[in-house]
């Protein structure tokens, strides 16, 4: 046993090093990207354009050997060019279905927000069950089953604001930040390729995914640390401060966050800084400020200040 959970840590190693090659100095960055791979969630990375956020998607997909697919989204874009289309067949006389590239273990939805919300809930199905209805036929989809989404901020021109339903259905929210000066100057002296990720080597493949993920799931969490996280959940719902707190699936999302992340740290057990740590990614995306509350700062800005307050004010368990 001891052997497996070795072997697992040092392809997790390589694979943190592979994503590393092409995105520069953004360990946490990835590290959070790891988190929602391992944890069976999807990803949503928001930031303005030109910062990385399809190069990491594309080095996270390239990363391990599986199938995987991108959809660039844009307002002309139709649900059955996400899920696909029932062709009749003159030959059988029957319909036949042509799945879209929604199935496939990575599905980059390349700004997504740029797309009608009747295309966005095409996603719905496929990110909470894994499976497409079409129909009312359910097709299931591969496994393990990963969409990272990327969306330039709201304030921009041409952006549809995702609904909270979709929102809740992501993992995690997180940013790309500009790179360092050291980073940056790599970067520029590295750009002749025009897709760095195609560089980036397997270090695993779909089954070994799927034994990590079954691995993550056995990671002990103590009472205390639920029951903290619990009222840091409860304080979301019942602050006048939001309009909209943290769903029980927010919290069963952090839940197995904390474990993929002491999974990653090589422990079988969490700690209180898993769920301290996880807290913003996982739960600012789902929460609504109030508008007697709003300043002058970006909304989601505001949400995460909140959210800060509430972690530094909840007594952590020891």
């Amino acid at each position: 046993m001891q052997t497996k959970t070795s072997s697992a840590h040092t392809q997790i190693a390589e694979l943190q090093q592979a994503i590393a090659s092409v995105v520069k100095g953004k360990e946490d960055v990835i590290q959070l990207a790891l988190i929602t791979l391992l944890a069976r969630g999807h990803l949503l990375i928001e930031d303005v354009p030109g910062v990385g956020k399809t190069t990491l998607a594309q080095a996270l997909a390239r990363s391990f050997h599986c199938s995987f697919q991108r959809i660039q989204f844009t307002s002309d874009l139709l649900p059955s060019d996400v899920i696909g289309v029932s062709v009749f067949d003159p030959v059988r006389q029957a319909f036949e279905f042509k799945p879209g590239p929604i199935f496939a273990n990575v599905v980059l939805a390349d700004e997504i927000n740029r797309t009608t919300p009747k295309t966005q809930s095409a996603l719905l199905e496929a990110m909470s069950e894994s499976q497409i209805t079409v129909d009312n036929y359910t097709h299931r989809l591969p496994e393990p089953f990963l969409v990272v989404a990327t969306q330039n901020p709201i304030e921009h021109h041409g952006t549809y604001p995702l609904p909270e339903s979709q929102l809740d259905r992501f993992l995690m929210r997180i940013r790309m930040g500009y790179p360092s000066k050291a980073s940056e100057k790599e970067i520029v002296r590295n750009g002749s390729s025009a897709s760095p990720a195609e560089s980036v080597v397997a270090a695993m493949d779909a089954a070994d995914v799927l034994a990590m993920q079954e691995t993550v799931k056995s990671v002990k969490v103590d009472d205390s640390l639920l029951d903290y996280a619990l009222e840091i959940v409860e304080r979301t719902r019942t602050s006048e401060q939001l309009n909209l707190g943290v769903s029980p699936r927010g919290v069963v999302m952090l839940h197995r966050a904390a474990q993929a992340r002491a999974f990653l740290d090589g422990r079988d057990y969490c700690l209180p800084d898993d769920f301290k740590r996880l807290i913003l990614p996982v739960f600012a995306h789902r929460v609504v400020v109030s508008s007697r509350y709003v300043s002058t700062r970006k909304k989601s800005a505001q949400a995460e200040a909140i959210l800060d307050e509430f972690v530094e004010t909840t007594r952590v368990p020891l």
